[in-house]
């Protein structure tokens, strides 16, 4: 996992907070001082939280286990949407879908759904339908898509959720708690730090700040990830150099069996000859 400097965090913004009368008391433990009316976050704070975060997504992605992220406010989207696909991660940034945790169950039919409505329009099935049928199927399956699409592959629950902005995400927050399920998130001087697992104090305005926190994250997800796949193949090439001497003895056994099989028939139909007799 790749260090990040406080001269990094710096440059990106992420020192920045809210006014000062925006501020939430239990924030107080990171915000290093005031500045002109606004809170400056302690970086070093940033940074410990940033790399203890990085590390658990690492252990997650080693696991074979996922991460969720959220985030739908604007400046967030665009960089959410990159960094989770180049990690292999699912995403949601068009708005949080009401049950998603709580009610899964519903939503994994909905994904199922859009998965075979996919599927259909590509082998063709779709071309049995009349035109303006095929049009409304069209408009279903964009409407869907465009809520749907960063979790299309999920197949089970996420095992923890990331969020950008705690405030906006407020419903998300509460279905993970409802489920227990852990939240990482990047905490801003005017939301309460104690709702989050794996804090992050930082900027979560700043398309700057936000990016180089996304990035680290999912580069440490992606680092995990392809940890794992070199060791499972590391595995099944030990697992098949392990057979092959079995399946050479196993060969050889069953071609001398067979060989000793044709020498015995051919031993039995020479006995059959009739023997000629000779004066």
């Amino acid at each position: 996992m790749k260090d990040i400097s406080l001269k990094d965090l710096l440059e990106a913004g992420c020192h920045f907070g809210h006014k000062k009368e925006r501020w939430h008391p239990k924030a107080a433990s990171y915000i290093y001082q005031v500045r002109e009316g606004l809170h400056i976050i302690d970086l070093v704070q940033t940074r410990d939280g940033l790399k203890k975060t990085a590390g658990y997504f690492r252990d997650l992605a080693k696991e074979g286990k996922t991460v969720l992220m959220v985030a739908t406010k604007k400046q967030a989207k665009g960089v959410v949407t990159e960094a989770a696909k180049r990690a292999g991660l699912p995403y949601l940034t068009n708005r949080w879908i009401g049950g998603f945790i709580t009610n899964w169950d519903q939503v994994k039919n909905n994904i199922a759904k859009i998965n075979r409505m996919r599927k259909e329009r590509t082998d063709g099935s779709w071309t049995k339908f009349p035109k303006h049928e095929i049009v409304k199927l069209e408009k279903e399956l964009r409407k869907s898509e465009m809520v749907y699409s960063g979790v299309a592959d999920l197949v089970t629950l996420p095992d923890a959720l990331f969020i950008v902005d705690l405030k906006r995400e407020v419903a998300s927050v509460r279905e993970a708690q409802q489920y227990e399920m852990p939240i990482a998130a990047i905490v801003d001087t005017n939301v309460d730090p104690t709702d989050v697992d794996y804090p992050i104090p930082a900027n979560d305005d700043a398309v700057g700040s936000i990016k180089i926190i996304i990035d680290y994250i999912a580069d440490a997800y992606a680092e995990g990830k392809a940890e794992r796949e070199k060791k499972e193949e590391k595995a099944e090439n030990k697992e098949q150099k392990t057979l092959r001497p079995d399946i050479r003895k196993d060969s050889g056994q069953a071609e001398n069996k067979e060989q000793k099989k044709d020498n015995k028939d051919k031993e039995t139909e020479t006995r059959k000859q009739p023997v000629k007799m000779t004066k």
